[in-house]
């Protein structure tokens, strides 16, 4: 009998390429110092390369979550992989002395956003298919945690090649390892549990009594409902909110870094050690959050489960951000914020289990629609913040986000996870039914 169930080995690289997509977009933020120094650029204009990844990562959504439902996740993600490693390359190759850098570097992550887009529809089309109902709050927990991982790594061990070989070789880095991990995906991974050669009958028949996909269903070749998904009030709700769980996210994604080194006064070292902390807790969060998430759901219902600790999650990350930007010593403040990151990702796994809940074989589009909502959330605190900063000082810029995290959390009271989208699953014919119900 095997110990560890094949999903679970394929969660764990999915949590593995997460880390990676976001080693790769947060590796700007730590090389920002030695960029604007050698592109002669300030924060601002480093906003606007940050928010290009974004605005590419959010345009593309929508046709990411088609690409995922059409070709599964196994080669949408591998796919995925391959482009992002080659447009992570393509910011080292970008020449110091050329005309026109700063366009050339936003065209470059724009690229790079394009690709990465695919990550997180592919693996929720991927949650669909895989992973029982009552499995998907950890499933996503854990996923989810990758976030935490690649940008908890990302400023020691960026900072310790950037020192050592400069910025540039920082990049080498992510984009090899980014190709690796998706080949080994390719090789490991199938669309669907029915396909996977190493899967025993007891996985797989538990898979198929806890997901509301049939398992007769062909991947990808089901009518997409477009006018359930873009209408869906629920959907619409959980879209809005997820905007601000971005928002306040890219704070620490793309800011907090340069926030400790230049509103707090700490040197490149002690600053990079001081960023790790809000990662280190979103790493544990997550997947307490999914833990929670399912408990809930189990003992209360869904609506209790999925959107409870939304609302509880985001109200208690608009409070800390609050507080923690205001303590006057830089240990207080970075623990404090720390602890609002891993609050704030307590709610990730609600946000993804609620798009696959309600939306079946088309949990890709569905959370693609949704994460373009969130991406233009991280697009716009790109390149507010640092102008919020810079005009009206670090505070205001978290209070900002701690007001979008209170509205994101009364928007999650409207949000219904046990109603889901008309023709979601596919009808099938007179014949299949028969057999089906034989």
């Amino acid at each position: 009998m095997r110990i560890v169930p094949i999903r679970a080995w394929l969660v764990f690289w999915i949590f593995v390429l997460s880390a990676i997509a976001f080693l790769d977009r947060t590796n700007l933020s730590i090389a920002g110092p030695e960029i604007t120094r050698e592109f002669r650029i300030d924060n601002i204009h480093l906003g606007w390369v940050i928010s290009a990844f974004l605005i590419g990562y959010a345009a593309s959504q929508v046709f990411a979550g088609w690409i995922s439902v059409r070709l599964g996740p196994r080669k949408a993600l591998t796919l995925g992989v391959l482009w992002w490693g080659l447009f992570t390359l393509s910011t080292a190759l970008v020449p110091p002395g050329i005309r026109g850098a700063l366009w050339l570097l936003i065209a470059v992550r724009f690229a790079l956003g394009i690709g990465e887009a695919i990550v997180y529809p592919a693996s929720n089309q991927f949650v669909a298919r895989w992973i029982p109902a009552s499995e998907r709050g950890i499933a996503n927990g854990v996923i989810f945690a990758g976030v935490g991982a690649g940008a908890g790594l990302t400023p020691p061990l960026l900072t310790a090649i950037i020192s050592g070989h400069g910025w540039r070789a920082a990049f080498w880095f992510s984009a090899i390892a980014g190709v690796i991990a998706g080949v080994i995906w390719f090789f490991i991974a199938r669309d669907a549990p029915q396909e996977h050669p190493l899967i025993s009958a007891g996985e797989l028949g538990r898979i198929e009594t806890g997901i509301a996909i049939a398992p007769a269903t062909v991947p990808g070749k089901a009518r997409v409902p477009w006018g359930a998904i873009l209408g869906s009030r629920t959907l619409l709700l959980l879209t809005f909110s997820y905007f601000g769980f971005v928002y306040v996210a890219w704070i620490f994604l793309g800011w907090f870094y340069m926030y400790m080194a230049q509103a707090r006064g700490l040197d490149l070292k002690a600053s990079a050690i001081y960023t790790m902390f809000p990662f280190l807790a979103i790493t544990v969060c997550c997947p307490i959050g999914g833990l929670l998430v399912d408990w809930i759901s189990s003992k209360h219902g869904m609506r209790a489960g999925r959107c409870g600790v939304g609302v509880a999650a985001l109200l208690l990350t608009a409070i800390l951000l609050v507080i923690g930007s205001r303590f006057p010593g830089a240990q207080a403040a970075a623990m404090t914020l720390a602890a609002s990151a891993g609050t704030l990702y307590l709610c990730q796994s609600s946000y993804w289990s609620v798009a696959a809940d309600i939306a079946g074989e088309h949990a890709g589009i569905a959370s693609a629609v949704m994460n373009m909502g969130g991406q233009i959330g991280g697009a716009v605190t790109a390149s507010l913040t640092p102008w919020i900063a810079q005009k009206a000082g670090w505070t205001s810029s978290f209070l900002v986000a701690g007001l979008i995290a209170a509205a994101g959390a009364i928007a999650w009271l409207g949000v219904n996870p046990e109603k889901q989208l008309l023709n979601a699953v596919p009808e099938l014919s007179a014949t299949e039914d028969a057999s089906r119900a034989r």
